[in-house]
């Protein structure tokens, strides 16, 4: 029965809608819940694993340095300095704080489904450039051409339509402009994933980053659990020890025995953009 049960459930979660309806859900359960302005960041963060030195950081930023790092490799793989950029899937705003005071961009537009995230982070982060809206990945509300980079950091395993994302992100993008993504997925999957991601871009590089992540994990699993225990309901610690990726959970140890790949990517808009969807800006 709970092999019936399991397979009935992973069937339903991947019918698009289904999928959109559920992560929606769970971003807006803890965006209610859970207002706590110092949890900005909920990636899983990233620790150079070959020695190379740390990222400078405000003493008031070191205690999200895994997540800070993790957007760092990713949003600093190109020069953003003057440049406008889009975050698809901003959460809880950390990501964008961090792109807006440290990489020098005239303009970060973070969008997320969870009208209750976007409400918390235009309370929590109020920056010069930086603003918030609700959005839907998979159609964004702007012209084509409206930006010079796009950041995605793990976040389009939540979508019901990868394509369709990635075909807004080369719409919005302007020529030569970046998409700069990281996000993991089963290692069978790789190829469809890597073909899907470059079909309307060209791929520029692609790093695994699974033993940075993995570091980052190990690194942050007595902090995080101490957390969870304290704050979320007993009733919720397994899922939420299982949302964290903690030690002994069951994508932890698909990280640690390669079923499960860590991918940070750098994509380049090289032809003009393509058809916007229904309910875009034209």
């Amino acid at each position: 029965m709970s092999l019936l049960f399991s397979s009935t459930v992973g069937a339903f979660y991947r019918v698009p809608t289904v999928r959109r309806f559920l992560w929606r859900g769970w971003y807006q359960f803890l965006a209610r819940w859970y207002p706590d302005t110092q949890w900005t960041f909920m990636n899983y963060g990233h620790r150079p694993t070959h020695g190379a030195m740390p990222f400078a950081l405000a003493p008031e930023d070191e205690a999200d340095r895994s997540c800070i790092q993790l957007y760092q490799l990713v949003a600093g793989s190109v020069d953003l300095a003057g440049r406008e950029v889009l975050e698809v899937g901003s959460g809880r705003g950390g990501g964008a704080s961090f792109v807006a005071r440290y990489l020098r961009p005239s303009r970060v537009v973070g969008v997320d489904l969870s009208p209750l995230a976007v409400a918390f982070c235009r309370a929590r982060h109020r920056l010069p450039g930086l603003s918030f809206e609700v959005g839907n990945a998979e159609c964004l509300a702007f012209d084509a051409a409206s930006f010079d980079a796009v950041v995605n950091v793990e976040s389009s395993h939540c979508y019901g339509d990868l394509s369709a994302f990635v075909r807004e992100v080369q719409r919005v993008l302007r020529p030569n402009g970046y998409l700069l993504y990281a996000d993991f997925r089963a290692r069978r999957d790789l190829d469809d994933w890597r073909n899907t991601l470059s079909s309307s871009l060209r791929l520029v590089l692609e790093r695994d980053i699974t033993p940075g992540v993995l570091a980052a994990l190990d690194v942050d699993d007595d902090r995080k659990s101490s957390l969870i225990n304290q704050r979320v309901a007993r009733p919720l610690v397994g899922a939420f020890r299982q949302f964290a990726a903690l030690r002994g959970t069951a994508l932890y140890d698909k990280f640690r025995d390669g079923s499960v790949v860590y991918r940070a990517f750098v994509f380049q808009k090289t032809r003009a953009s393509s058809a916007a969807c229904a309910g875009a800006a034209s």
